[in-house]
């Protein structure tokens, strides 16, 4: 919760209910006062050389001192913004921004301990923005011509994340440049199916596009385009 706040004092009460919801103790605020000289002990005994404690408390709550260069989901959001600036212009370096990025991930947010309603919220946040990660390192792999090297990994996380069309496109894509042409037909249908049965749902236009792309070999397929000037070509924005 004081590592979510980016450096903003939580108040006391925040910070109870987040901790025990409907279930705190009669005194939870000793209790709470408790749990921050523990946490300032474990500080201390990790960094015996700092001289003032980076738990602080100020009218308003208890703030955690930490800098940007010390807190991994900003250096994260920083490699992701660099990488998004490189796509247009260089996409392999883009890639390898994003790589970086992306292995700073170690599991679920916050481990196996998710915390209460509002550290919940934060790591759904969290795990969208790897996601949305997941699919620009794609993106920027294809626009560098690596289609068939990334085959395995994108057919791995279409897999994992079945109802998230954008994997499901740019799978398609990496199949045909591949020379996969059935391959890429045969994962769209199994998209459409999976989407009907599971939320009723019809596949996106911009999935339908790519479907109709693959089975007319439109050349804009084939080119080594960033996804916006695809797209553009999919939807008749090029001149006949």
């Amino acid at each position: 919760m004081l590592l979510i706040s980016e450096r903003q004092a939580v108040g006391g009460e925040v910070l109870i209910n987040e901790m025990w919801g409907d279930s705190a103790p009669d005194n939870q605020t000793n209790a709470l006062q408790a749990h921050v000289s523990r946490l300032r002990r474990r500080l201390r005994a990790l960094e015996p050389e700092r001289s003032l404690s980076r738990l602080t408390i100020h009218p308003s709550g208890y703030r955690l001192a930490v800098e940007d260069d010390e807190l991994d989901a900003a250096q994260f959001f920083r490699k992701v913004q660099q990488a998004e600036m490189a796509m247009l212009t260089h996409p392999a370096e883009a890639a390898d921004l994003l790589r970086s990025a992306l292995a700073m991930w170690r599991g679920p947010v916050f481990g196996q301990l998710p915390g209460g309603t509002v550290c919940r919220l934060a790591g759904a946040r969290f795990e969208e923005h790897r996601l949305r990660a997941r699919e620009l390192l794609f993106d920027a792999e294809l626009d560098a011509g690596h289609h068939s090297r990334i085959l395995a990994e994108l057919h791995e996380t279409h897999i994992s994340n079945p109802l998230r069309e954008r994997f499901c496109e740019q799978l398609m894509l990496a199949l045909y440049r591949s020379g996969r042409q059935a391959d890429a037909l045969d994962t769209y249908r199994r998209m459409w199916q999976h989407l009907s049965e599971e939320i009723g749902v019809q596949p996106s236009p911009s999935l339908r596009r790519v479907e109709r792309a693959i089975l007319s070999h439109d050349p804009a397929l084939s080119l080594g385009s960033g996804r916006g000037r695809l797209e553009s070509d999919l939807t008749g924005a090029r001149r006949p």
